[in-house]
């Protein structure tokens, strides 16, 4: 945990969650598809396993990382997806199951969500990050969604962070509320969370074999600190 936050943190973050929020939608069309289909790339390429997971990822909203094409290849290869749903305020989210031609409704910051499929407990998750620090926490909405989700469910599964290099912070000022990711995606590479903060483990190469090639959407097959 950070010592050394800003006198408000709420009022910080929200200034640099607009800040970094206005710096993703300034993007044009072209760059954020180039950095979504390296991103995909090195997700496949780094987390084979994913294709054998109940994958839970959101529906992109201000230019994030636009999971559902590589959430399509997913369920080619037989995964199960799955997007959050808001149950009320202040609580876990939980997920259902999506895939083209389930109901969907509009939810919180207008965005869509499953109506009435089965409810899902995801392996993994795939988790847009506003911003992102050297320690692997997360800046999102503010609304606390997902750390309180993660901290209710039984059993937690694998966290893979996905943003943007220009979304990087030297710290959020982590509160003991916050949760960080287990790996960090963005167009640059991979980064993984270690005792000492990220790692950075380059660009995953095909024909290599990953450093991340055991199936990471079992949860007890991950190291956590």
């Amino acid at each position: 945990m950070s010592s050394a936050a800003p006198a408000s943190l709420k009022d910080w973050r929200k200034a640099e969650r607009e800040r970094l929020v206005a710096a993703r939608m300034a993007l044009d069309a072209d760059q954020l598809d180039l950095w979504r289909r390296r991103i995909d790339g090195y997700l496949e390429l780094a987390f084979p396993g994913l294709a054998r997971c109940r994958l839970a990822f959101c529906w992109p909203i201000k230019g994030e990382y636009d999971a559902r094409h590589f959430a399509r290849t997913l369920r080619e290869r037989g995964a199960l997806t799955a997007l959050p749903v808001v149950v009320a305020p202040k609580t876990p989210l939980i997920f259902r199951e999506w895939h083209p031609g389930v109901s969907l409704k509009r939810g919180p910051l207008d965005i869509p969500c499953p109506v009435d499929s089965p409810q899902v407990q995801p392996d993994a998750v795939l988790l847009p990050m506003n911003g992102w620090d050297t320690q692997g926490y997360r800046l999102g909405y503010g609304a606390g969604f997902f750390d309180r989700t993660l901290a209710a469910l039984a059993k937690r599964p694998v966290v893979i962070g996905v943003s943007y290099e220009l979304a990087r912070l030297d710290t959020i000022h982590p509160q003991p509320w916050d949760i960080p990711m287990d790996y960090v995606v963005t167009e640059r590479g991979v980064y993984r969370r270690d005792p000492e903060g990220l790692a950075y483990l380059g660009e995953p190469q095909a024909g290599t074999p990953s450093a991340l090639a055991s199936p990471v959407c079992y949860a007890d097959e991950v190291k956590r600190d």
